[in-house]
């Protein structure tokens, strides 16, 4: 099966007139096929939520290449544009900001199928209104569809974002951390709700996280991609990676996070590096307890295969340096 979506050696800068340029994403390789989830696990400002936004086409990216179906993005025009933006859709971090608070629920949800497909007509409209709330579980209909955003929860709001893209009929979701505004008893649900959109409907998601526990909940048996400042440091499948984890900075997320496989590993401080000053050699190594002189403070590691299904930016698994004698 074709990819959905590939990229190789994705980057993104920023131009300051004060500092210059500044990489955000720095040589992203990701690849993710129909109905796929893939979970992107890092602290926050790491890059997770630049990448997102690119690939939902709502930033530019300043090199690299970012294909969909084959074709690159940074060249779609016209209507060939106006597909992808429909096909790739971004479920906002903050269910408080992303709805219009002056209008109804059935308003919110209808203006995008009407947008899109003008010649439907009123009965019609109201039945796939009726069907998104009951699909992301706002039922009955009637106690959401005349209400507006202040009047439901915060967990009510996201289902009702999660509907607003829905109506589009997308391939791709980017969940840009749905949930980390959502009262703990509620995170489980909403998750939930969206496997269950992917199994009915073969949806893609590229799922956003800072939680390692909920990544791992809801990439299951799917793949999960750990980021540190820009880059893509380790990925494999979800239960590889957590039960086995290669890179320290991994073993620190679960050190640090609420896992079953918990055991104790710390970094060297806990200041992130700046963008504006990223170190030499492996970002890592300031942090890192296991840095080796040379080569982890002059050689920035690249991700390499460590098995058919696992990636590690590590050299500790640099095998072929050790036997030069580098390390």
């Amino acid at each position: 099966m074709n990819p959905l979506l590939e990229v190789r050696d994705l980057v993104k800068r920023y131009h300051n007139r004060k500092t210059g340029d500044v990489s955000i994403l720095r040589g992203i390789d990701v690849q993710l096929r129909k109905g796929e989830t893939l979970c992107v696990v890092g602290e926050s400002g790491c890059g997770k939520t630049t990448l997102g936004k690119i690939l939902a086409g709502l930033i530019p990216y300043s090199g690299g290449t970012y294909q969909y179906h084959g074709r690159e993005v940074s060249n779609l025009r016209g209507a060939d544009w106006k597909k992808f933006r429909t096909s790739v859709q971004l479920i906002h971090q903050n269910p408080y900001e992303s709805l219009n608070p002056s209008r109804m629920i059935f308003d919110i949800l209808s203006a995008p199928i009407k947008r899109h497909r003008p010649t439907l007509d009123f009965d019609a409209l109201f039945r796939e209104t009726t069907d998104l709330l009951t699909m992301v579980g706002l039922t009955p209909v009637e106690d959401f569809i005349d209400k507006y955003p202040v009047n439901l929860s915060g967990g009510q709001r996201q289902r009702v974002s999660i509907a607003r893209v829905l109506s589009l009929r997308p391939e791709l979701i980017v969940v840009d951390e749905a949930t980390s505004m959502i009262d703990t008893s509620l995170k489980i649900s909403l998750l939930d709700t969206l496997k269950r959109i992917q199994d009915e409907f073969g949806v893609a998601y590229l799922y956003i996280t800072h939680d390692l526990a909920l990544g791992r909940y809801f990439a299951q048996e799917q793949r999960l991609a750990v980021m540190y400042l820009g880059q893509i440091i380790e990925t494999g499948p979800t239960e590889a990676v957590i039960s086995a984890p290669k890179h320290p900075y991994t073993r620190a997320l679960i050190s640090a996070g609420d896992m079953e496989e918990r055991v104790e590993y710390d970094l060297i401080g806990v200041e992130i590096p700046s963008f504006h000053e990223i170190p030499r050699g492996c970002p890592l190594s300031p942090r890192c307890p296991e840095a080796m002189k040379g080569i982890c403070y002059s050689v920035e590691p690249e991700l390499l295969p460590t098995s058919p299904d696992r990636a590690v930016a590590c050299h500790l698994y640099s095998g072929p340096r050790e036997k030069n004698g580098v390390r």
